[in-house]
């Protein structure tokens, strides 16, 4: 169970999202838009 919270909490992280979405092709700036805006609004509850 642990590991399973681990590999959630890898996969949700806004710096994995930033780097995700750069290797799908968004522009640099465009993705740590997105994963700031991802981070204000989801992760940081």
């Amino acid at each position: 169970m642990r590991q399973m919270r681990h590999l959630l909490i890898h996969y949700f992280n806004p710096l994995h999202l930033y780097c995700r979405l750069c290797d799908f092709g968004l522009a640099p700036n465009q993705a740590r838009r997105l994963s700031g805006a991802y981070e204000r609004i989801f992760f940081r509850r």
